[in-house]
């Protein structure tokens, strides 16, 4: 992966820090993308990378983000989909700017800026790594926006894997459990909350923990190297068995 482009969206925290991170201590060149600028400026203080300010909901800002990466650096290798968001809602009572907002940040831009690495990673034979979800293959109540835009997710990734392959670009997913973040605390979950949210997650992975960001970022690398050069299509459970798991 030396000298591979790879732009990560999501990368002021959790999932996309972390492989935006190990992206570029494996010496590819990084487009790290986010909206927190205290964020961003902190992981390049950690590493050599570049940092880009957007939106990923902006039609105006991926589409810049994907021209000006392929101006400055002459190409696309990979694409890494890790910005999300989580907000609490049943069926009853998730209102529509909710909805719509998770869909937006969740699937909508996932798909647009896939749409637009395309002629770029087809150049390359390069691939694609989206981060999915548990909760795109299993339900759980009061997530369901959450829910409905992970197993979009799985299901863009399939047909996109399918519709690629004759121009060798791959497709694959990862789909982790419960993993150490600010994801849902900045979906509204309070400090204290969070730490028995956390503490409880034990029990609900069957390995007897949670995850780390590190190694879902682990596994997006494989996912994104030649060493995976004949997966495509693929939904990888990294959940600590959490998706073998039913209701009791």
């Amino acid at each position: 992966m030396k000298d591979k482009v790879a732009i990560i969206t999501g990368a002021s925290s959790g999932i996309g820090r972390a492989t935006a991170l190990l992206f570029a201590k494996k010496g590819s060149k990084v487009i790290a993308v986010g909206r927190n600028e205290k964020e961003l400026n902190a992981l390049r203080d950690e590493v050599e990378l570049k940092i880009q300010l957007a939106d990923v909901r902006e039609i105006t800002q991926v589409e810049k983000l994907v021209t000006d990466t392929a101006d400055a650096f002459g190409k696309i290798d990979v694409l890494v989909n890790a910005a999300g968001i989580i907000m609490n809602g049943s069926i009853e009572d998730t209102n529509l700017d909710d909805w719509d907002k998770m869909m937006n940040v969740n699937l909508r831009s996932v798909f647009f800026m896939m749409q637009k690495c395309v002629p770029h990673l087809e150049k390359t034979k390069g691939n694609i790594v989206n981060v999915s979800s548990v909760a795109g293959t299993r339900a759980f109540p009061n997530v369901l926006a959450y829910c409905v835009s992970k197993a979009g997710i799985d299901q863009l990734t399939k047909c996109a894997a399918l519709e690629l392959a004759p121009k060798n670009i791959r497709v694959n997913a990862v789909n982790p459990g419960v993993v150490v973040s600010n994801l849902h605390k900045r979906g509204g979950m309070e400090e204290e909350r969070y730490k028995e949210f956390l503490e409880n997650s034990k029990k609900t992975h069957p390995i007897g923990r949670v995850g780390e960001a590190a190694e879902i970022a682990e596994l997006i690398y494989f996912l994104a190297s030649k060493k995976a050069a004949w997966i495509t299509g693929a939904t990888y459970a990294i959940d600590g068995g959490r998706a073998e798991t039913c209701a009791r």
